[in-house]
């Protein structure tokens, strides 16, 4: 399947590409950004960890049809790249996001994760889908509540930031349909 665009009514969410990585480099590596990401991203962030993450991990789970990437652009500014959401098949850590500190508080990711949501249950026809974050990460856990998700698990994560208490967050399809939002 070819990873659409998608668009709310104040985002656009574009297939990711390998021109994006340029973007991702000069300003995905900031502390408040990565702290809360798995320990798999390399930090400090090298110089070429965009190019390899899109090209060599992003693209080629995209092509298998194992992910779906997207880099977030506000209507306002639709050449510049804001943040990125990503799906991924299997049985855990579903979805993953992030977003700039200067395009944070707005509500902005909490419009991208219920278009996404929708996606994952509504075209790729998932039965469930589960989210692993950070305990302490208060903005990301609000996403989650606010989606319907229900904490189904806590246990012990290795992040950028060290070691922390981290929760699975699920809903299933039955239950996001039963309470999904206009889009």
């Amino acid at each position: 399947m070819t990873v659409p665009r998608l668009t709310t009514p104040r985002l656009l969410l574009e297939p990711l590409q390998s021109d994006d990585a340029i973007q991702i480099q000069q300003v995905f590596p900031r502390w408040e950004i990565v702290r809360h990401l798995t320990n798999a991203v390399p930090w400090p962030y090298p110089s070429d960890g965009a190019r390899f993450f899109v090209d060599q991990v992003a693209l080629p789970a995209m092509v298998a049809g194992q992910a779906w990437h997207w880099s977030l652009r506000h209507r306002s500014d639709p050449d510049r790249l804001i943040g990125l959401i990503s799906l991924r098949a299997g049985d855990e850590d579903n979805r993953g996001f992030w977003l700039v500190p200067e395009w944070q508080g707005q509500g902005l990711m909490s419009e991208a994760c219920t278009l996404i949501t929708d996606f994952w249950f509504q075209t790729l026809q998932q039965p469930r889908l589960r989210v692993p974050k950070a305990m302490d990460n208060q903005a990301s856990r609000r996403i989650s509540e606010r989606s319907g998700m229900r904490l189904i698990e806590t246990f012990s994560k290795a992040f950028v930031g060290g070691e922390m208490l981290a929760g699975n967050w699920e809903i299933t399809r039955d239950e996001w349909l039963a309470q999904r939002p206009s889009l």
